[in-house]
């Protein structure tokens, strides 16, 4: 996936150029644009197209329109004040968090705490960026970043997300396997928990998706690479056999999985049988709650 977010981005950053070189102007980027720019996976559901090119103003008078190119323009007060991040000469990407905000009113809840999980991963692997902060330390920052910006009618949305979003995801796919089970009662795993005295051959650390350390139940998301790639499906099967090996109940979840509401019920049923089996008191829901529902509850 990172191989496609790269590529996906220098064919914006020539893009965005070369818009820049025809208008002889500096231009700021936003929306799914700054996304695509920054290498976040882009949400499953936004209602903008992605190939337009979607540019910023703090006002109605600063906005950009070319007959002949794909230019979307936007209002957004706050980008005056924003931070900005230089990719080109003549172009600038509107700062994550604030793409964030912008966004907010373009996506389903689900997707928008996806794409705050997203983010959080995107700034934490870039050290420009993340400037020696850790993951939990940039969700410190957006929930501020929230609480201190006003005037958006994203902002609930928004506040709504932070309670679900969990800092440590590593792609979206893990993200929604995350939330289905959320949604039928599952509790709050562990992400990227390393397993105690447990590794590879190699020496390094074995570690689980999500994981229920006092159970001894986990969860691990496999994309198409885990069953094409024979090298990662070998280190899959390393990995499984020794967790095995030390009782642990593991899981794969798949795209299958998460295919509609019927195949994500059927999973999260396994896996609070094996949680329960194991002594977790949680109350299963056997028809999901909404994220809304989910996220009042947390509130």
């Amino acid at each position: 996936m990172r191989g496609n977010l790269e590529q996906r981005k220098r064919d914006m950053q020539r893009r965005c150029a070369e818009a820049a070189q025809r208008l002889n102007s500096t231009l700021l980027f936003g929306m799914t644009t700054s996304l695509v720019l920054q290498s976040v996976p882009l949400p499953m559901d936004c209602d903008l197209d992605s190939y337009e090119l979607h540019t910023v103003s703090s006002s109605r008078d600063q906005r950009v329109r070319v007959r002949g190119l794909p230019i979307h323009p936007h209002i957004w007060k706050h980008a005056s004040t924003a931070e900005k991040v230089r990719v080109d000469q003549n172009v600038y990407a509107l700062d994550l968090f604030h793409v964030w905000a912008q966004l907010a009113t373009h996506m389903t809840l689900e997707s928008l705490i996806v794409l705050g999980d997203s983010m959080i991963t995107a700034i934490a692997r870039q050290p420009l960026l993340a400037g020696g902060r850790t993951a939990p330390m940039v969700y410190g920052d957006l929930k501020r970043f929230v609480e201190d910006l006003s005037g958006f009618k994203g902002r609930l949305a928004c506040q709504r997300a932070l309670t679900l979003i969990m800092p440590g995801s590593d792609s979206p796919k893990e993200s929604e396997e995350r939330l289905a089970l959320r949604s039928h009662g599952i509790p709050q795993p562990v992400l990227n928990y390393e397993v105690p005295g447990a590794a590879f051959r190699s020496a390094v650390a074995i570690t689980l998706d999500m994981a229920w350390p006092e159970q001894k139940v986990a969860v691990e998301y496999d994309g198409d690479h885990h069953r094409t790639d024979k090298m990662q499906w070998r280190r899959d099967q390393e990995k499984r056999d020794k967790l095995r090996g030390r009782q642990w109940i593991v899981f794969v979840a798949t795209a299958a999985s998460l295919a509609d509401a019927d195949a994500r019920a059927e999973f999260a049923f396994n896996v609070a049988r094996a949680l329960a089996s194991r002594g977790a008191v949680f109350a299963f829901s056997v028809l999901p709650k909404t994220m809304r529902q989910l996220s009042i509850s947390l509130g």
